[in-house]
């Protein structure tokens, strides 16, 4: 699968290098014109998506959370270190960290998270705008300075600032917008405001911000060629697909305890899947 090249070498450069091309120049496949960018939460569903065709793949903070029995946001920063250089390392793909807000009370600390996660293989990460600490969205030129701050840690990577409004029940546009671009004017590659979901307002956005922009595909966002057309250059989904899988574990033991049955196998993961992935 992956080579074994000092994290964060050359390896991690070609990756690094790749990652950000494919924003430029998104692919013709899978999606012609967008970059599709499932989120994994352990190695083995990194391979998995891996060997259906991604072109890159991200971490979810809350499937990674999942994987330690945890709520999301409760995740340590040795641990997403750890998570990122394990994962990096089994792919032959870009791999971008859902860093959340780098871990870090102060600039030094997002400066030093970033740092950590260069040493790695990972070809990007993402920081945002939610303070989980005081439950609140920061200021909109604090959060600019942390972002900064992970490009200064992180300047070989490629960073994804992220603007939290929608997920917390803000739906000023014009607040969103004026948050991306400062974003983007503090260093950040992609920008990204997960939750937004009108077609109208996305594609306002991209025109607005003009750089690389990010979407959250869950069901209600517009079509990924919709998003395509309107110029967005990359999507995700979080953590659904590890809650899917995990709703998949879920149906499969109520059937297995109450109907005695096993026809939850008919969603078994194929063979010729399976044999890419863990070879």
């Amino acid at each position: 699968m992956a080579d074994t090249t000092t994290p964060g070498g050359e390896r991690a450069s070609g990756l690094r290098a790749r990652f950000l091309s494919l924003h430029l120049t998104p692919p013709d496949e899978p999606t012609p014109g967008i970059l599709v960018m499932p989120n994994a939460f352990d190695i083995g569903s990194a391979r998995v998506i891996v060997a259906t065709g991604a072109r890159a793949i991200a971490t979810t903070s809350s499937g990674h959370a999942a994987t330690l029995g945890r709520p999301d946001q409760h995740v340590t920063l040795d641990e997403l270190v750890e998570h990122a250089a394990t994962l990096s390392a089994a792919v032959d793909v870009p791999l971008s960290i859902d860093s959340e807000d780098c871990l870090a009370d102060d600039l030094a600390g997002v400066e030093q998270t970033a740092r950590l996660l260069a040493e790695t293989d990972a070809a990007g990460f993402s920081i945002e705008d939610y303070d989980p600490r005081s439950a609140s969205i920061r200021s909109v030129g604090d959060a600019a300075e942390r972002v900064a701050a992970a490009k200064r840690g992180g300047a070989a990577l490629v960073l994804t600032a992220r603007a939290e409004n929608h997920l917390y029940g803000i739906v000023d546009l014009d607040d969103t917008i004026a948050r991306l671009v400062a974003y983007r004017d503090a260093g950040a590659d992609v920008v990204y405001a997960p939750g937004l979901a009108d077609l109208d307002d996305i594609s306002r956005l991209v025109d607005a911000v003009g750089c690389p922009v990010n979407v959250l595909a869950r069901p209600g966002t517009p079509p990924v060629g919709d998003l395509a057309t309107a110029g967005v250059a990359r999507i995700s989904v979080g953590g659904l697909f590890a809650w899917a899988a995990y709703g998949a574990v879920a149906r499969a033991a109520d059937e297995l305890l109450t109907a005695g049955t096993s026809t939850y196998v008919d969603g078994m993961l194929p063979g010729t899947i399976r044999s890419a992935a863990f070879s």
